[in-house]
């Protein structure tokens, strides 16, 4: 008899608990597996508590278990895996400005193109005043009625151009690109057509100090010696 009784308050014990999860799953939508995490999160000391009327250490357990997984899941990029522009144009949406169609051919300072030789007093010096240069902003030459001094342009597979110079055959949508070889003007150039965007439009003046400081913008250097070795 004694043995029954033992029996009967083991089974309703076992009942009482199944039916307290149950209870609990429903009302505060926790499961009795994050119960039994809430359980250990409450260990402290030697003593058990399961903290089921603690809300904020119910949710603090919880976000513990969400941030290990999270961290479990986390993929982490080198420098090295991070592709950097190769060219200004991947760098630059170029697209944002308006653009035209040109000719564009080489010229140098020389005699082929200016009829000058390198002891003469003028040579290697533009219309403009500032002397000839193949650089981050390189000097161009342009017709001054369509590109006043100081225009700059950006020549895809060129560069950007400052308009410094002007010439007897570069009239209307035509423009020279300065190199400073002739080998250069053939092997890297030539004459051909491109699609150039007009950056800033001149004011009819360009100074050495203008140019320095455009070359030394310093958000483009990591392209400075691509552009004057292109």
């Amino acid at each position: 008899m004694i043995k029954f009784k033992f029996l009967r308050r083991v089974l309703l014990t076992v009942l009482f608990l199944g039916a307290f999860y149950t209870t609990v799953s429903s009302v505060s939508n926790v499961s009795a597996v994050d119960i039994k995490i809430d359980f250990y999160e409450g260990t402290s000391g030697g003593e058990t508590t399961t903290n089921l009327s603690d809300q904020p250490t119910r949710d603090i357990a919880l976000w513990k278990k969400s941030l290990n997984h999270q961290k479990a899941t986390t993929r982490y990029i080198s420098s090295e895996q991070v592709e950097e522009p190769k060219s200004l144009e991947e760098a630059i949406d170029f697209e944002q400005y308006s653009s035209t169609t040109v000719m564009a051919t080489g010229y140098t300072a020389g005699v082929e193109s200016t009829g000058k030789t390198k002891d003469h007093p003028q040579y290697g010096i533009t219309y403009s005043g500032v002397k000839v240069k193949r650089d981050l902003y390189s000097t161009i030459a342009a017709d001054l009625n369509v590109y006043p001094i100081g225009t700059i342009l950006y020549i895809p597979g060129y560069g950007y151009g400052v308009v410094a110079d002007k010439g007897s055959a570069i009239q209307g949508n035509k423009i020279d690109l300065y190199y400073p070889t002739v080998k250069d003007v053939y092997d890297k150039w030539g004459k051909r057509e491109v699609n150039v965007y007009v950056i800033k439009k001149g004011e009819g003046t360009l100074t050495e100090e203008v140019l320095v400081n455009l070359n030394e913008t310093e958000a483009l250097q990591v392209f400075r010696e691509q552009v004057k070795k292109s």
